[in-house]
């Protein structure tokens, strides 16, 4: 099994989550274990930043990467689609301190990759596997970990929610599983969170164009759901991001229950710290 790399640069740009500001942000080729690489441009020039459990500084809406010099949030739905495609070696250089949001979910972020293409590197692809059976639960949230060869995802979540409610999902990993089934999936809220969170300075660039929104009742957004079990979905896309930030890409199967970035961050430091 080689190692992967995109074949030419792509580019996007678009909003923040939490500033609201526009960020430009391009995708580049990397040679053979370079790994996933952040290059953020700041006051002080280009800080570079590589994804490791340590170096989540931030949980609160979405999962941020930092170092004493910079920081770069909302890089979750990113690290998913590299995952998904089974992307191994890219820089990332991004102008502002955020990964754009699009439309709340991963699918921008396939089709920039397919639109680059995927180059197959001289060099084998390095896994970390679960060799055994582990348990990490907290205050209601649960992951259990077991050995499998290749990434299989079992979640489930409950909200107090008529539209939501309890969703399971089982889901194994390919780039065409991914792409199909989990990329497409967006993030979601409720109104009276997102009033609360933008009347506070927070969720500045959230709007109906990339999050499903919840009011007491429903869906708000005019086109409804992609999927009637879009928020398990989504969650799958989270933590598959959040699992990302190892050394190297994670092979096991994962039973998740009621998690979300702040307890996926610790089941991934506790992992690697053991």
């Amino acid at each position: 099994m080689k190692q992967t790399t995109l074949r030419k640069e792509v580019r996007c740009s678009g909003v923040g989550l939490h500033s609201g500001q526009k960020v430009e942000m391009v995708l580049k080729p990397a040679p053979a274990d370079t790994g996933v690489v952040f290059s953020l441009l700041t006051k002080s020039g280009r800080q570079i930043i590589v994804p490791e459990p340590g170096k989540v500084v931030g949980t609160g809406l979405a999962t941020t990467l930092g170092t004493e010099r910079a920081k770069v949030s909302t890089v979750e739905h990113l690290l998913a689609a590299l995952v998904g495609l089974e992307i191994d070696n890219v820089l990332i250089e991004v102008d502002g301190q955020e990964i754009p949001i699009l439309d709340g979910s991963a699918s921008v972020y396939v089709y920039l990759i397919n639109s680059a293409g995927v180059r197959m590197l001289d060099r084998p692809r390095q896994i970390a596997r679960i060799t055994r059976t582990l348990v990490f639960e907290q205050e209601g949230k649960r992951v259990v970990a077991k050995p499998f060869n290749g990434l299989k995802i079992d979640y489930h979540i409950n909200f107090p929610h008529p539209q939501i409610g309890a969703q399971n999902f089982s889901f194994e990993s390919t780039p065409l599983t991914f792409s199909h089934r989990i990329a497409r999936a967006r993030t979601f809220g409720f109104m009276k969170d997102v009033e609360w969170l933008q009347k506070n300075g927070l969720a500045l660039g959230g709007s109906l164009e990339n999050a499903v929104v919840f009011d007491d009742y429903g869906v708000v957004n005019p086109e409804g759901l992609r999927f009637a079990d879009e928020m398990v979905r989504h969650k799958i896309l989270d933590f598959m991001g959040d699992i990302a930030v190892g050394s190297h890409r994670l092979w096991g199967h994962f039973e998740v229950s009621c998690s979300g970035h702040d307890f996926n961050n610790k089941f991934m430091r506790y992992l690697f710290e053991n």
